[in-house]
Formats: C-alpha cells, structure tokens, sequence
C-alpha cells in the first residue's frame, strides 16, 4: 500500500522504483519527501530518523516502506 500524506490530501505520485536511491546512504529508497526546493529520498531507516525535522515543511510525504514486508514475502 502506498501511503501519501500532504496538506491538501490530493497529491498524486508514482511509485518509486528500485532506481531510487536514498540520498543519505545509496540504499533503495522507499520514502520520497516533496519540498518546496525540490524532492529527497530516503530508505526506511533515514526517513525515520529525518521525518521530525521535515514533516512539517514538507509538500508530500510518499512512504511506501510497507513494500519492504512485501517484498521479503517474495
């Protein structure tokens, strides 16, 4: 399940793909972040670890982590 969160609820995006990486440690992202300067992403760990300091300004918040559980059932 993929799982938006921005102010109008409205937001629509595509699923992030195994290109995405995540810019704190190059592991497969799975959390995009919609800023007004323009997009991060970050694998489970680091999106937890930055979501009290970016929830707050952030335009849209794509968490699709519960893939994780998915893919391992795999």
């Amino acid at each position: 399940m993929t799982t938006t969160h921005s102010p109008s609820e409205t937001a629509t995006a595509s699923e992030l793909s195994s290109l995405d990486r995540c810019d704190s440690c190059g592991a497969q992202a799975y959390v995009r972040v919609r800023l007004q300067s323009g997009e991060l992403f970050f694998c489970g760990h680091h999106a937890s670890k930055v979501k009290p300091a970016l929830a707050s300004s952030a335009l849209e918040w794509l968490d699709e982590t519960d893939r994780l559980i998915a893919d391992q059932a795999l």
